[in-house]
């Protein structure tokens, strides 16, 4: 076979050859993921919250389910912050900024300052979203589609 039969060959060799308009439908199709995925998470998030939260109120007292509360609410805020990051990515940004972790500092100084927040209710509220992606991530381990 010589080189001039290989530039003749009809057969695609890579994806977008194969399907025509494939690279205007994989962005859209990855982005529709992207944001069914983060909705899923927040929406984990803010039940799991809301569970803790209550749980937190009957076992302790109000003042540390609202410690929890704020941290949780910080924790959502950095969700969303890393969201916005990510869609950015590939298209403004070629990495993810760190001034989300921002946020995380200044509320525990904020607790650190003020008598009536607790730095550790703050911090385990905070980390709820951690805990939405070990749910997430243990529930597609278990749940194949």
């Amino acid at each position: 076979m010589s080189l001039s039969d290989e530039s003749t060959d009809p057969t695609p060799t890579i994806r977008q050859d194969a399907q025509p308009g494939f690279e205007d439908t994989e962005p859209a199709s990855s982005m529709q993921e992207f944001y069914k995925l983060y909705q899923e998470l927040l929406l984990i998030t803010l039940v799991l919250t809301g569970v803790v939260f209550i749980s937190v109120w009957i076992f302790y007292s109000l003042n540390i389910a609202l410690n929890y509360l704020l941290g949780a609410c910080t924790g959502v805020v950095y969700l969303r912050m890393l969201a916005k990051d990510v869609e950015r990515l590939g298209r403004e940004k070629n990495q993810l900024s760190k001034t989300r972790l921002a946020l995380l500092v200044g509320i525990i100084l904020l607790a650190s300052r003020w008598n009536q927040l607790q730095i550790l209710p703050i911090f385990l509220g905070f980390l709820t979203y951690k805990a939405t992606l070990i749910i997430y991530v243990v529930r597609l381990a278990f749940v194949s589609d």
